[in-house]
């Protein structure tokens, strides 16, 4: 997709949630450097980040055990490693789904927002096949997840202020500061708000210039201590999202 097109894309969502485009531009930056696919064995696949901690969580008795000693489970985060590449953490998924479908697509972080699949029935979805059924729709699919995160959140409102201290305590954890994801979020705006005063009507095709430098990785060094969102009608099962150590801005 066109950069263009991806902000085009971004802004109408924006646009129905009532917040600056900006804004919601420098959260999937932060989230994802604004990737929306990886290559994963010949088709394209939304960016993940498998959580070994929360996939412990889910299991129980043999499934548990089996999980652990096939090095996919572990009750500390962060005790089981990402690989670096796309491809490798599908497949890792791959093997954790082999032994229990719903507990492993639940513990991957999805898409351009980085949305836990956990929250599956916390954000309305019928199942957590649903949930990512909407992140492998695409750049759009994607946004709503996001977006529907955030709104659920009560979170908006934070965007729409740049209140980007109360957005990254609801999103990133109260942890936030030891990332700085407050300034990271502030400095992304800035950038997307200057992205947002150029004309940014339909172009022919291959006009646009690519202007985004992807990240590592989808959301690498994430803050895995973060349970719950700020002010949500009622507390998501698991954890939130876990957050970027680094940033490429």
């Amino acid at each position: 997709m066109f950069d263009k097109e991806m902000m085009q894309e971004i802004a109408a969502v924006a646009r129905e949630m009532g917040v600056p485009a900006a804004a919601l531009a420098a959260v999937a930056h932060i989230e994802s450097g604004l990737r929306v696919h990886a290559m994963v064995e010949g088709r394209n696949e939304p960016l993940i980040r498998f959580e070994g901690h929360y996939f412990d969580r889910r299991l129980t008795g043999a499934k548990r055990e089996q999980a652990r000693a096939e090095r996919l489970a572990a009750p500390n985060a962060g005790a089981i490693a990402n690989p670096g590449s796309q491809a490798a953490r599908w497949n890792l998924l791959g093997r954790a789904a082999a032994i229990d479908h719903k507990a492993a697509h639940e513990s991957v972080s999805w898409g351009i927002g980085q949305v836990m699949g956990a929250h599956w029935a916390w954000l309305g979805y019928g199942s957590v096949d649903a949930l990512v059924a909407e992140a492998r729709a695409g750049l759009r699919g994607q946004l709503r997840l996001m977006s529907r995160f955030i709104e659920r959140s009560g979170l908006a409102d934070a965007l729409r202020r740049q209140d980007w201290a109360a957005f990254a305590r609801g999103y990133n954890g109260p942890a936030y500061r030891r990332n700085a994801y407050d300034t990271k979020l502030a400095d992304a705006y800035a950038r997307y708000s200057r992205t947002y005063a150029i004309d940014l009507s339909p172009s022919p095709a291959g006009t646009a210039r690519e202007a985004h430098r992807p990240l590592d990785g989808a959301a690498a060094g994430r803050d895995a201590n973060r349970t719950k969102p700020a002010r949500p009608a009622k507390a998501p099962p698991g954890g939130l999202l876990a957050r970027l150590l680094r940033h490429l801005l």
